[in-house]
C-alpha cells in the first residue's frame, strides 16, 4: 500500500466501523423491527461475583441495573467506562445503594473472581464483577447480544474485541436502552434515579 492510498484505507476502515456500530446499536434497541416491538435483550444466566457470590438474572429484579461487558486486560475502553460508571454512582449519593452495577467479563480464561476483585478495587465499591465458565459466559453474551472475539497479538498474547455499551435494565430486569455516560455524572445520575 503506497503513501497516497494508506490514508484512504484508514478513513474507509473508520467509516466501516462507524456503520457497524450504528447497525449493532439499532439491532440492540430493536430499531429494525418497528417501534412497538421491545428488544429481546437479557435472559437467564448464572455467574459468580468477585466475592464468590452467585448472581443470576433474578438478582437484577427490584432495582434498576447498569450492565457493562468487558475484561480486566482491556487497555482503554473498559477502565474508562468503569470510571464513568463510578462517577455516576458517586453522584447518586445514598441512592447508589438502590442500583445494581455489573461488569461482566468477556474473557473467562483470565478473569477469575480473584482477578475481578483486584481489578475493581480501583473503582466504586458498588460495582460487581461477574465471571464464570466459558459456557456460562457464552450464554450471557448470547442473551445480551454481545459481540466478543479473541484477537491474537504479535507477542503471543491476546486481547478481546467486544461490544462496549452500557445496558440499562429496569426494576423488572427488562432492557430499557443503552445508557449514555457521555454527559455530566450528575445528569446521568438524575436520569438513572427516574428508574428507582
Amino acid at each position: 500500500m503506497d503513501k497516497t492510498t494508506r490514508p484512504l484505507a484508514v478513513i474507509a476502515a473508520f467509516a466501516a466501523s462507524l456503520a457497524i456500530g450504528l447497525v449493532v446499536t439499532m439491532w440492540l434497541v430493536g430499531g429494525f423491527r418497528g417501534a412497538t416491538a421491545p428488544a429481546a435483550i437479557g435472559g437467564p444466566f448464572r455467574l459468580t461475583d468477585q466475592a464468590g457470590q452467585v448472581v443470576t438474572e433474578k438478582s437484577l429484579q427490584g432495582r434498576p441495573s447498569l450492565v457493562f461487558f468487558g475484561f480486566t486486560h482491556c487497555p482503554d475502553v473498559c477502565p474508562t467506562a468503569l470510571f464513568e460508571m463510578s462517577e455516576v454512582l458517586r453522584a447518586m449519593g445514598p441512592d447508589a445503594d438502590k442500583v445494581n452495577a455489573y461488569f461482566i467479563s468477556v474473557d473467562p480464561e483470565r478473569d477469575t473472581a480473584a482477578a475481578m476483585k483486584d481489578y475493581l478495587s480501583s473503582f466504586d465499591p458498588h460495582l460487581k464483577g461477574l465471571t464464570g465458565s466459558p459456557e456460562e459466559i457464552a450464554k450471557v453474551l448470547s442473551a445480551y447480544r454481545v459481540y466478543a472475539k479473541k484477537v491474537p497479538l504479535k507477542d503471543g498474547d491476546y486481547t478481546m474485541d467486544h461490544t462496549a455499551l452500557i445496558y440499562l435494565m429496569d426494576r423488572k430486569g427488562n432492557f430499557v436502552r443503552p445508557f449514555d455516560l457521555k454527559r455530566k455524572p450528575e445528569e446521568a445520575a438524575a436520569d438513572l434515579k427516574r428508574y428507582l
